[in-house]
């Protein structure tokens, strides 16, 4: 491995997507700087840890992952720790872990070429601070993806302030990026092979900005912009708060084209108590009358959503409260975890703290009702001729796996295509977690 001059770098990313667009981001800076991404197998002398802090367990993988490259000889590649987990545990990481040499935040991400070249040196490198100039304005120009899905930062930073979450503290007060640079961005992308983007942010439904016009629009104006660029075929966008989920943004699934019939909007919760509790601002009425409101304009929409059991202070009648909202909600997949206390949020040291065991039961229950919902989601999907777009090599020979705009991954045996491809296909079984069909035509053919 050469530390004093690295030429092979590898970006790992946990979390999120917008983890997984920062890592893009920070693989087009080193290879601005000459070096090569290193291949599977391949030694690197640099490793980009891109960190989440959402739960413990996370935060865990990564030191983890230091101690595996650290090596049992002592040697080990320059290691850089990024995201979220370097924002909120900074100085803590190089005491925990001496081995790491570049410590930076998610804010400060563009500044990971000069961090590089004091690690080099020998010096340890260290850069949490929010800077006033967006990263966004110095970060290279978007290079052709390897992928034919992809995502695009519109929004960052969260003003919510729910008393579980870390991210206010470790990617700020919510910005929104200029207009122009986000079209501009979507252009360089579709043009780089991209046929579907997906908008991203951590309230992706707050983004707002002036448009070349000088009027001021929502997500929805943004989506209508893009839905009018020559060769990109697919619009999604994720994640969405609730209260920020206007009319004109549902309005927009009923008659934006390119716009996928998929709505993540998450609710957490079904007892108002335990909403009020997690400082999430909507009711369990509010969240079921959007639901209602965007299956008005697009019936064949699917749901999905993210739930958290054993908040503190949450009774059985509360939890029975959330199956009852998963019940009405039916919703075509969903994320579902245990509360995790992150250390400086206020629901950390809240009184009545629910035992695992109590925690452990609820989730078996409430994923249980939530598998089989997707599951009869998928089952309905059974006859229907729809059209796929190609994402990755399945496990068989030949076999290919694409999205359905409703978000499910579909295995077809597909010879002569390539992915990218947009491939109509008729399912003919499906699964818990993926359907499987055959080809009927492709844009290849």
């Amino acid at each position: 491995m050469n530390r004093e001059n690295p030429k092979k770098f590898r970006v790992k990313s946990f979390g999120c997507q917008m983890n997984v667009y920062d890592g893009d981001r920070m693989t087009e800076m080193l290879t601005d700087q000459g070096m090569t991404s290193a291949d599977d197998g391949e030694e690197a002398d640099l490793v980009v840890l891109n960190t989440c802090h959402i739960r413990e367990k996370a935060a865990e993988k990564v030191y983890s992952d230091i101690g595996r490259l650290r090596g049992k000889d002592g040697k080990s590649p320059l290691i850089a720790v990024a995201g979220c987990v370097a924002q909120a545990e900074g100085k803590e990481i190089s005491r925990r872990a001496p081995s790491v040499d570049i410590v930076v935040g998610p804010q400060a991400y563009h500044r990971l070429p000069e961090l590089l070249e004091k690690a080099k040196s020998g010096k340890k490198a260290l850069d949490t601070d929010m800077p006033i100039q967006s990263k966004f304005d110095v970060l290279p120009t978007r290079k052709k993806q390897a992928r034919p899905n992809a995502f695009l930062t519109v929004q960052e930073g969260c003003d919510k302030f729910c008393t579980y979450c870390v991210v206010p503290y470790t990617r700020g007060a919510e910005i929104s990026r200029p207009w122009s640079d986000l079209i501009d961005e979507a252009k360089a992308l579709v043009d780089g092979g991209s046929k579907e983007i997906t908008l991203l942010g951590q309230n992706v439904n707050a983004w707002s900005s002036e448009d070349d016009k000088g009027r001021r629009q929502g997500l929805d104006g943004l989506i209508r912009a893009l839905d009018k660029v020559d060769g990109l075929g697919r619009i999604r966008y994720t994640t969405s708060h609730p209260n920020d989920m206007t009319q004109e943004l549902i309005d927009a699934h009923g008659d934006v084209p390119k716009l996928m019939p998929y709505l993540h909007l998450p609710v957490q919760s079904g007892s108002d108590p335990i909403l009020k509790a997690m400082n999430r601002s909507h009711t369990t009425e509010s969240y079921l009358d959007i639901l209602r409101r965007i299956r008005e304009v697009r019936p064949d929409i699917a749901i999905s959503g993210d739930f958290i059991v054993g908040f503190p202070g949450e009774t059985d009648e509360d939890f029975e409260k959330t199956l009852a909202v998963v019940s009405e909600a039916n919703y075509a997949q969903a994320y579902s975890f245990k509360y995790s206390p992150r250390p400086g949020t206020p629901a950390a040291t809240m009184e009545s703290q629910i035992a695992p065991e109590i925690m452990n039961e609820r989730l078996q229950r409430l994923q249980a009702l939530l598998n089989e919902q997707q599951h009869e989601f998928n089952r309905q999907a059974v006859g229907r001729t729809t059209t796929i777009l190609l994402e990755r090599n399945g496990k068989l020979d030949g076999q290919l796996v694409g999205k359905t705009p409703w978000l499910q991954s579909v295995h077809i045996i597909a010879p002569g295509l390539a992915i990218g491809d947009l491939v109509e296909v008729e399912i003919e079984t499906a699964g818990p977690n993926s359907l499987q069909g055959r080809m009927i035509r492709s844009e290849a053919a």
